[in-house]
Protein backbone atom coordinates (compact mmCIF):
# COMPACT_ATOMS: atom_id res chain seq x y z
CA UNK A 1 0.00 0.00 0.00
CA UNK A 2 1.48 3.87 -1.22
CA UNK A 3 1.72 6.18 1.59
CA UNK A 4 -1.10 9.11 1.37
CA UNK A 5 -0.20 12.41 1.42
CA UNK A 6 -1.13 14.69 4.14
CA UNK A 7 -1.47 18.36 4.13
CA UNK A 8 -1.01 21.23 6.48
CA UNK A 9 -1.26 24.20 6.59
CA UNK A 10 1.13 26.69 8.45
CA UNK A 11 1.85 30.14 8.86
CA UNK A 12 4.79 31.47 7.50
CA UNK A 13 6.17 32.30 10.25
CA UNK A 14 6.06 28.78 11.38
CA UNK A 15 8.07 27.24 8.10
CA UNK A 16 11.77 26.49 8.42
CA UNK A 17 14.36 28.82 6.51
CA UNK A 18 15.36 26.98 4.23
CA UNK A 19 11.92 25.49 2.92
CA UNK A 20 10.93 29.30 2.60
CA UNK A 21 14.53 29.58 0.51
CA UNK A 22 13.41 26.66 -1.30
CA UNK A 23 9.96 28.16 -2.20
CA UNK A 24 11.91 31.37 -3.37
CA UNK A 25 14.37 29.27 -5.76
CA UNK A 26 11.35 28.16 -7.43
CA UNK A 27 10.07 31.04 -7.63
CA UNK A 28 13.43 32.33 -9.65
CA UNK A 29 13.26 29.32 -11.66
CA UNK A 30 9.88 29.57 -12.92
CA UNK A 31 9.98 33.39 -13.74
CA UNK A 32 13.16 32.36 -15.58
CA UNK A 33 14.87 35.08 -13.68
CA UNK A 34 17.79 32.54 -13.32
CA UNK A 35 18.44 29.82 -15.70
CA UNK A 36 19.69 27.01 -13.90
CA UNK A 37 19.20 25.38 -10.35
CA UNK A 38 22.74 25.78 -9.05
CA UNK A 39 22.03 30.00 -10.23
CA UNK A 40 18.61 29.91 -7.92
CA UNK A 41 20.17 27.91 -5.07
CA UNK A 42 23.24 30.54 -4.81
CA UNK A 43 21.06 33.82 -4.74
CA UNK A 44 18.82 32.65 -1.60
CA UNK A 45 21.72 30.75 0.10
CA UNK A 46 20.92 26.94 -0.01
CA UNK A 47 22.65 23.93 -1.20
CA UNK A 48 21.30 22.13 -4.15
CA UNK A 49 20.76 18.85 -2.01
CA UNK A 50 18.68 20.88 0.22
CA UNK A 51 16.32 22.05 -2.86
CA UNK A 52 16.45 18.87 -4.38
CA UNK A 53 15.54 17.01 -1.03
CA UNK A 54 12.40 19.90 -0.73
CA UNK A 55 11.75 20.92 -4.18
CA UNK A 56 8.32 18.52 -4.13
CA UNK A 57 7.42 18.95 -1.11
CA UNK A 58 6.86 22.83 -0.30
CA UNK A 59 5.01 25.07 -2.57
CA UNK A 60 3.11 28.42 -2.29
CA UNK A 61 -0.62 27.89 -0.68
CA UNK A 62 -2.39 29.55 -3.78
CA UNK A 63 -0.70 27.35 -6.47
CA UNK A 64 -3.37 25.67 -8.22
CA UNK A 65 -6.10 26.64 -6.48
CA UNK A 66 -8.75 27.55 -9.10
CA UNK A 67 -12.53 26.26 -8.53
CA UNK A 68 -11.37 25.94 -4.99
CA UNK A 69 -14.02 27.34 -2.41
CA UNK A 70 -12.44 27.93 1.35
CA UNK A 71 -14.21 28.44 4.39
CA UNK A 72 -12.93 31.11 6.40
CA UNK A 73 -14.32 31.73 10.08
CA UNK A 74 -14.06 35.25 11.18
CA UNK A 75 -14.25 37.34 14.90
CA UNK A 76 -14.47 41.16 14.47
CA UNK A 77 -16.10 43.97 15.86
CA UNK A 78 -19.41 44.50 15.80
CA UNK A 79 -19.46 48.19 13.77
CA UNK A 80 -21.29 49.79 11.13
CA UNK A 81 -19.64 48.93 7.84
CA UNK A 82 -16.38 46.46 9.38
CA UNK A 83 -18.26 43.83 7.70
CA UNK A 84 -18.40 45.76 4.43
CA UNK A 85 -14.76 46.53 4.17
CA UNK A 86 -14.08 42.62 4.57
CA UNK A 87 -16.25 41.62 1.78
CA UNK A 88 -14.88 44.61 -0.61
CA UNK A 89 -11.15 43.31 0.02
CA UNK A 90 -12.77 39.72 -1.16
CA UNK A 91 -13.69 41.40 -4.18
CA UNK A 92 -10.91 43.48 -4.68
CA UNK A 93 -9.06 40.10 -4.43
CA UNK A 94 -11.27 38.77 -7.48
CA UNK A 95 -12.50 36.02 -5.27
CA UNK A 96 -16.07 34.85 -5.55
CA UNK A 97 -18.27 34.97 -2.29
CA UNK A 98 -20.57 31.85 -2.13
CA UNK A 99 -21.74 32.19 1.80
CA UNK A 100 -22.06 34.57 4.56
CA UNK A 101 -22.99 33.40 7.99
CA UNK A 102 -23.07 35.73 11.18
CA UNK A 103 -24.31 34.87 14.33
CA UNK A 104 -26.09 37.44 16.67
CA UNK A 105 -22.92 39.66 18.20
CA UNK A 106 -22.50 39.01 21.39
CA UNK A 107 -19.71 41.40 23.76
CA UNK A 108 -19.82 43.29 21.03
CA UNK A 109 -17.43 40.64 18.81
CA UNK A 110 -19.67 39.01 15.47
CA UNK A 111 -18.49 35.08 14.42
CA UNK A 112 -18.65 34.74 11.19
CA UNK A 113 -17.91 32.00 8.63
CA UNK A 114 -17.58 33.08 4.46
CA UNK A 115 -17.47 30.66 1.54
CA UNK A 116 -15.56 32.10 -0.88
CA UNK A 117 -14.65 30.55 -4.60
CA UNK A 118 -11.47 31.08 -6.19
CA UNK A 119 -11.41 32.20 -9.27
CA UNK A 120 -8.47 32.48 -12.15
CA UNK A 121 -8.07 35.73 -11.90
CA UNK A 122 -7.99 35.55 -7.86
CA UNK A 123 -5.28 37.14 -6.38
CA UNK A 124 -3.15 35.46 -4.32
CA UNK A 125 -5.41 33.67 -1.37
CA UNK A 126 -2.37 34.51 1.31
CA UNK A 127 -2.25 37.74 0.91
CA UNK A 128 -5.94 37.85 0.97
CA UNK A 129 -6.25 36.22 4.15
CA UNK A 130 -3.49 38.60 5.26
CA UNK A 131 -5.29 41.79 4.62
CA UNK A 132 -8.60 41.03 6.26
CA UNK A 133 -6.31 39.82 9.37
CA UNK A 134 -4.65 43.56 9.47
CA UNK A 135 -8.58 45.10 8.76
CA UNK A 136 -8.96 47.21 11.50
CA UNK A 137 -11.81 45.97 14.11
CA UNK A 138 -10.86 42.53 12.91
CA UNK A 139 -10.02 40.30 15.52
CA UNK A 140 -8.88 36.99 13.99
CA UNK A 141 -9.41 35.13 10.55
CA UNK A 142 -8.92 31.18 10.14
CA UNK A 143 -8.87 29.05 6.97
CA UNK A 144 -11.47 26.24 8.34
CA UNK A 145 -11.55 24.22 5.33
CA UNK A 146 -11.22 24.04 1.39
CA UNK A 147 -13.08 21.81 -0.83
Amino acid sequence: MGETAKYFVVRRKAVPEVLLKVVEAKRLLESEKVPTIQEAVDAVGISRSSFYKYKDDIFQFHDNLQGSTFTLIFQMDDEPGLLSDVLKIIADCRANILTIHQSIPINGIASLSLSVQILKDTVDITGMVELMENQKGVRHVKILSRE
